[in-house]
């Protein structure tokens, strides 16, 4: 099963879930030598999760609807920028971000 990434934590179907924070090195090796599914809206933000990750993560405006057992890596940031601004990787550092694993159980 290919592994999720978004651009926010959000349920997207109803289920059980597991949500906790993991580091950047964890979400690294999560997906190494996996498949992703990315669901990032933006072409800022694909850019710097493919930077982050060191990882095309493309741009994929989809309609994403996790599945049980799948996994998902979150990209979330800390704060939340000024309307229609398109950030940086030195704005999303300042903002500061963190990752976390998002897991459908049932």
């Amino acid at each position: 099963m290919k592994i999720g990434i978004l651009n926010t934590s959000i349920l997207t179907t109803a289920g059980e879930y597991t949500l906790k924070d993991i580091t950047l090195e964890d979400a690294k090796q999560i997906i190494a030598g996996q498949e992703i599914d990315g669901a990032v809206g933006h072409q800022s933000t694909s850019e710097i999760l493919t930077t982050l990750l060191k990882r095309d993560v493309p741009v994929n405006r989809q309609f994403f609807q996790q599945q049980v057992g799948q996994k998902c890596i979150v990209f979330k940031l800390l704060g939340r920028p000024e309307e229609g601004k398109i950030l940086s990787l030195a704005d999303i550092e300042k903002i500061g971000y963190k990752f976390q694993l998002l897991e459908r159980k049932a």
